[in-house]
């Protein structure tokens, strides 16, 4: 029974490291990633819908965006989107397609984005830590409720750590080479 409890657990702490992941996929580090836009939305026929749901994104040079919507009433909308979101990006309008050039980050561009990541990362840990703390209580109730011995309780407090170190050691890891790919000019 408690090895079942603690695969959820292990599945909880799975998709915090995946969400930032996720996170980190819309930090801009100098060049050209479509996954920049994803959190970006467009009134779309009355409802908010993703950018990537609206449009054609390619990447046809390193450090250029092309934003080509299938309904080309939307260029302005899009446009109006990527300005008021927080990329620190203007849009360049031809008509048909939306251009992003990105620019060279500059070593205190560089510094703050690395700052991001690490508080990303913090964020991260602080949920994980979290879910062993929501698991530690359930099973300490289930000592006290007779389901578990305390035998067991021990057994699942060793796992339970073994498990929170295990993807501490992971979140570390991703921020540290998320950095590094921040910080190579």
């Amino acid at each position: 029974m408690a090895k079942s409890d603690l695969q959820d657990y292990e599945e909880r702490m799975g998709k915090t490291i995946d969400s930032m992941e996720s996170e980190f996929n819309t930090i801009r580090v100098g060049r050209a990633n479509p996954h920049i836009l994803d959190n970006i939305t467009v009134d779309y026929y009355g409802t908010q819908t993703q950018l990537a749901q609206v449009s054609n994104i390619t990447v046809p040079e390193a450090r250029l965006l092309m934003i080509q919507p299938w309904d080309s009433t939307l260029i302005k909308k899009i446009e109006k989107a990527i300005q008021m979101s927080d990329i620190g990006i203007n849009p360049t309008n031809d008509g048909k397609a939306i251009r992003l050039v990105f620019p060279e980050l500059t070593e205190e561009k560089r510094r703050d984005q690395s700052k991001n990541v690490r508080k990303k990362g913090e964020a991260a840990k602080v949920a994980i830590r979290n879910i062993r703390r929501d698991g530690m209580e359930l099973f300490k109730k289930q000592k006290k409720d007779s389901v578990i011995t305390e035998d067991d309780l021990k057994n699942i407090e060793k796992d339970m750590q073994q498990l929170t170190d295990e993807y501490i050691k992971e979140v570390d890891k991703r921020v540290e080479s998320k950095i590094k790919e921040i910080m190579t000019v």
